[in-house]
């Protein structure tokens, strides 16, 4: 299959119109930012698995930096094996559920828990109908249109939109909407120059362990890259923030058969992110960049804000993904021992 034929080609190029149609809908947004507003809110938990805990990570920092909320990843499992409560006893948590599908029983668990407990609880997922939906108090339907392919491309986009623009509607700033109108541009941009960039890369191809960096906000960003090329190719993909790396994984790096992906855009996190860089090719390894400087392996375009990055330094990643696959020559949308809708208890 090549690439022009799959469903994953097609879905990520989707991608702008599918942010754009989320960020259409910013009033039914606005109203579960509304519905929010008076609770005494001291801290958020975030529940996810997979891509959306991808996106559950960004949320982690989005959350933290830009509402001084304290945010814990859940354990879904304390729900669905233990019993125990992965979630608040009382309404000063906030709790967000990520699901593509909205069908991951420990995932609906945590929802109808925490709605039981009092606390005020928010499904962010591509299926309003969904259990997940129907257990949560308010529902962010991410309206990414029906995704094809097994790998999660823009239902991973959207989902970073819903939390962006959640937070946008809590803080009440339209400088904060504004920025978040001109993404679907930006991804534009970016893919009418990423495929080519990305075939100039395929010299790495035969690097079977991938070791994607990022830090803050992007660490998510690096975490998704290395799913996707895991899922995609078979290949090793393994996603660090650039402090973790540092401590202990980085030994395990050999020259011969790595391949370093450096998310360093522009903020706060970058000058880590390079330092560690810089520690990994002293080590011999090959890295390539995605950052918004024009002479980056995998340019991205003028910086947008920082907690805004994430929604346009996954497309390279994506892409990359898929063209890895393609030279691989396995199934693109259809890997090996995968499957679309994941149902864990």
């Amino acid at each position: 299959m090549s690439a022009s034929d799959s469903f994953l080609d097609r879905e990520i190029r989707e991608q702008p119109a599918a942010i754009a149609r989320l960020l259409d809908r910013a009033s039914e947004i606005a109203r579960v930012a509304h519905a929010l507003e008076g609770r005494q809110l001291r801290y958020a938990v975030i529940a996810a698995r997979g891509t959306s805990d991808n996106a559950a990570r960004y949320g982690q920092y989005l959350l933290g930096d830009r509402l001084g909320l304290p945010v814990a990843l859940a354990a879904p499992s304390l729900e669905s094996l233990y019993g125990a409560r992965a979630v608040p006893h009382h309404g000063e948590g906030l709790v967000i559920c990520i699901s593509q599908s909205g069908r991951s029983p420990d995932i609906v668990a945590v929802a109808r828990a925490a709605a039981a407990a009092g606390a005020p609880t928010i499904a962010i997922t591509n299926d309003g109908g969904s259990p997940l939906a129907g257990a949560a108090g308010h529902v962010i339907e991410l309206h990414a249109g029906p995704e094809e392919s097994v790998a999660a491309t823009k239902t991973y986009t959207t989902a970073l939109a819903a939390l962006a623009a959640l937070v946008a509607e809590m803080r009440g700033g339209r400088e904060d909407r504004a920025a978040l109108q001109a993404v679907p541009f930006v991804v534009e941009r970016v893919l009418q120059d990423t495929f080519v960039a990305a075939e100039t890369l395929d010299r790495y191809a035969d690097l079977r362990h991938v070791v994607a960096i990022g830090r803050g906000y992007n660490y998510g960003t690096a975490t998704e890259i290395a799913l996707k090329i895991r899922e995609l190719t078979g290949a090793i993909g393994e996603g660090f923030s650039s402090a973790d790396l540092l401590h202990g994984p980085i030994a395990a790096l050999d020259p011969r058969d790595t391949l370093a992906i450096a998310v360093a855009v522009q903020g706060k996190a970058r000058a880590s992110v390079l330092e560690t860089t810089e520690a990994v090719r002293a080590r011999g390894v090959h890295a390539v960049f995605i950052a918004d400087e024009r002479d980056a392996d995998l340019p991205l375009p003028s910086p947008l804000p920082e907690w805004l990055s994430p929604l346009v330094a996954i497309v390279p990643g994506q892409v990359l993904a898929l063209r890895r696959a393609v030279l691989a020559g396995g199934s693109i949308d259809r890997p090996g021992g995968l499957s679309k809708v994941t149902e864990t208890l």
